[in-house]
Parts: structure tokens; C-alpha cells; sequence
């Protein structure tokens, strides 16, 4: 089994963060519901404190000390620390609220992550962003499983969050082909677009959601209880979805300032129904240490786009811009163990002359473009 000595180790060898979730006296809400009476409760909080000095208490410390004896003197220096998954109600509200009230005392340096329950839009949810304000919490938890419709409508959603406010952990997410939970969802272009569209918005508005967090990772061919998963194996063999390359692509091309973008164009007909021209989905973001612009841009419909890219402000750009793109022939198409590269990134080069150039977005595609930009 993973214990959290293993689980810490296995983050530091990749090079991640820590971010345990704990249980907060309740169990799953979709099972039996069952409560630890609020008198039993301090208990749970001591194995929060414990944890706490486990992973980040000098070796001198009782729960140092056995960190120390298994082979790692060091601290991890754990900085997350999530109480409770996907919790709802005033059940939930109450028990956050001591478990917060301790563990800020005694460890102010660890941020808290706090659940808004199991959808990103309902009574639950409101009542949860209501009390965890009240609270001033550090980082509220939102899952969402939904139709690639919502995950293209809700775009702008950060947009209007409360600069001053909790943070978001988009902890939970997956467009659902068929309905949520359904066995005969699959991980096809269409999902995967509508989480890159979805993606964009989460990166323009960075100040607000400070994590995102597909799932679930694994699915096993043979014995599988959710789908769609964002990697499938069997006993010899494994692929990545599209929604793999979506992760993997925003994963690699990561910025280090998020960069105003305006999207524009004149109506066009054989576009949308009204007469518009295909809709796109785009963020923008500066890779400091690079100088690069990185340019991630989501066309779901059917038609390439040519587009006019204007890096205003730049006074050289290039020589070389950079597209990786990821796209397919239709929306239901998926990657198998068969054609595991089915839908792929592909990396094309082309030279530019300055800060303003052209490029061809390809119908049902996510692209991210690369350029030095000065």
C-alpha cells in the first residue's frame, strides 16, 4: 500500500507539491453519510497536527523522529493541507471550522483547502462559497463533471470571482461524453476541446484558480468503476486520451505572466448559424525566462481558421514560431490501445518577420503557438 511516507517521497521525486486530504469525521456523502460525533472530532484534528509535524517537524520531534527513522532526516516542507473531499452542508461547515480554528493557531504557514461539494453549480455549492468566505478560507475545492457544452459555455466563470477572496482548487474535472457517471462515456475530441476551452479561461484568470486537477488519473481496461479516466492501461500495454495531450500540453507550456489578449473578426458566412465565424477559445502567457509568448488557442468547429496574430507591443518577434497542435477528423474520434496516437500533438515550424504573422488554426483542434517576442 502508499502510506504518507511513500506518498511524500513519491512527491519529492517528482518534483510536486504535497497535498494530502484528510478525513474531517465524515464519511462519503453518496454512501452512508455517517457522521463522527463532534466530541470524537479532536481526535481527527490530532492526526492533522501529527501529520503536520510528520512531514514537516524537525527529527527531533516525536513524529520527526519516526520520519527520521525511516531514512529521511530532512523535512518535506509540506505547504497544503486539504480537510475533508467533496463534503457538503452544515455538517461539513461546522467540523472545517474546527479543524481551521486549531491548525491556523498552531501552523499558519499551511494553507487550507475546503470542499464546495460535488458540482460546480448548486444549492450546496452556494452555501459552501457563503460559509467558507465567512471563514476567510484559503483555497476552496470545486469539482466538476459535466457536458462539453458547460465546460464551453462557463468559460468566463473566474472572471467575476473576488480578487480578495478564497482561492479556487478546480480539484475535480472531466467533460462527460454521454451524462455524468455513465459506463458509455468515452474520451473523445469533443471532451477534450471543451476542457482546453475550459483551460484557458482557468489560465487567464491564474490569480484566482491556483491549481486544476483532472480525473480521475487511471483506468484499467479490465476493471474500471468510473470512465472517462485521463490514462488507460492494461496488464502490458497503456495510452494516453486526448484529454492527456490537453494536460500535457498546458503542463509544458506553462507561463509566468498571464498577457491580455483580445479576440476578434468580421462575420462570415458558413460559420456558426447566425452567420458568425467559428468561434475560438484563447489565453495568452509569457514564459519569462524564455522570452517566449505562448499562445494556447481551441477551434471546436469544423472549419480551419485562418487568423491574424498581433503581438502588440513587441517590437521583434521570431525568427521561428512554434505550433503544436492537436486535432482530428471529427469530434467522436478517440486514441485506443490500437492507435494510441490517433489524436497527438503535431509540431510544425514556420519563420516570421516580425510581431504580427499568420497561422492556420485546423478544425477540431487545440494549438499552442511559441514565440520569442521582445
Amino acid at each position: 500500500g502508499l502510506g504518507f511516507f511513500e506518498y511524500f517521497q513519491l512527491c519529492e521525486d517528482l518534483g510536486a507539491e504535497p497535498m494530502p486530504i484528510l478525513n474531517c469525521g465524515m464519511a462519503c456523502q453518496f454512501n452512508s453519510g455517517e457522521l463522527a460525533p463532534l466530541e470524537e472530532l479532536d481526535s481527527y484534528i490530532q492526526d492533522a497536527l501529527d501529520l503536520i509535524e510528520f512531514a514537516n517537524g524537525p527529527a527531533s520531534s516525536r513524529w520527526g523522529s519516526q520520519r527520521a527513522a525511516m531514512g529521511h532526516q530532512a523535512p518535506f516542507g509540506m505547504k497544503l493541507l486539504g480537510i475533508g473531499n467533496e463534503q457538503w452542508g452544515p455538517q461539513y461547515i461546522e467540523r472545517y471550522a474546527r479543524f481551521a480554528k486549531v491548525l491556523k493557531e498552531r501552523h499558519p504557514e499551511i494553507q487550507l483547502i475546503s470542499s464546495a461539494g460535488p458540482a460546480p453549480a448548486d444549492d450546496r455549492f452556494t452555501f459552501a462559497w457563503s460559509k467558507l468566505r465567512e471563514l476567510q478560507a484559503d483555497i476552496i475545492d470545486e469539482h466538476c463533471y459535466a457536458a462539453p457544452k458547460w465546460f464551453f459555455d462557463n468559460i468566463r466563470r473566474y472572471d467575476d470571482y473576488d480578487r480578495q477572496g478564497p482561492k479556487v482548487f478546480m480539484g475535480e474535472y472531466a467533460a462527460q461524453s454521454v451524462a455524468i457517471a455513465s459506463p458509455d462515456n468515452r474520451n473523445t475530441l469533443e471532451c477534450a476541446l471543451a476542457e482546453a476551452a475550459y483551460m484557458t479561461g482557468m489560465e487567464r484568470n491564474a490569480d484566482v484558480v491556483r491549481m486544476a486537477s483532472y480525473a480521475p488519473l487511471f483506468g484499467h481496461a479490465d476493471a474500471w468503476q468510473w470512465t472517462p479516466n485521463l490514462i488507460w492501461c492494461d496488464n502490458l500495454r497503456v495510452y494516453g486520451t486526448p484529454n492527456y495531450y490537453v494536460q500535457s500540453l498546458f503542463s509544458r507550456n506553462r507561463g509566468d505572466v498571464v498577457l491580455p489578449l483580445e479576440l476578434s473578426g468580421d462575420p462570415a458566412s458558413g460559420g456558426q448559424p447566425d452567420g458568425r465565424a467559428p468561434r475560438l477559445f484563447a489565453s495568452a502567457v509569457k514564459d519569462e525566462r524564455s522570452h517566449e509568448v505562448i499562445l494556447k488557442v481551441v477551434n471546436p468547429s469544423d472549419q480551419a481558421v485562418p487568423a491574424k496574430i498581433v503581438l502588440a507591443g513587441c517590437g521583434k518577434a521570431g525568427p521561428v514560431v512554434q505550433a503544436q497542435a492537436l486535432s482530428g477528423g471529427n469530434l467522436n474520434e478517440q486514441n485506443s490501445f490500437e492507435n494510441p496516437r490517433r489524436i497527438a500533438p503535431v509540431l510544425h515550424q514556420q519563420r516570421i518577420n516580425g510581431p504580427v504573422f499568420e497561422q492556420v488554426l485546423p478544425p477540431y483542434s487545440f494549438t499552442v503557438l511559441r514565440v520569442r517576442a521582445r
